[in-house]
């Protein structure tokens, strides 16, 4: 969703019947911040609009 420019909310749910659920809320919170990711300035699809280049693509693969 990220490379989509998503506008939402992170949301972690859990089923527990035990735990308060502001101790999961807490929890939740914790565990969504620390595996947020910042998205890459690059496209991995950069070279889509390019015409293709045998003798780098071998070079890259290695073959004479």
């Amino acid at each position: 969703m990220t490379q989509y420019d998503f506008d939402g909310w992170a949301v972690m749910e859990w089923e527990c019947c035990i735990k308060h659920p502001e101790d999961g809320a807490a929890e939740g919170a914790k565990f969504i911040s620390e595996h947020l990711i910042r998205p890459t300035d690059k496209a991995f699809d950069d070279f889509a609009g390019v015409e293709k280049d045998v003798e780098m693509n071998n070079k890259i693969l290695g073959i004479k």
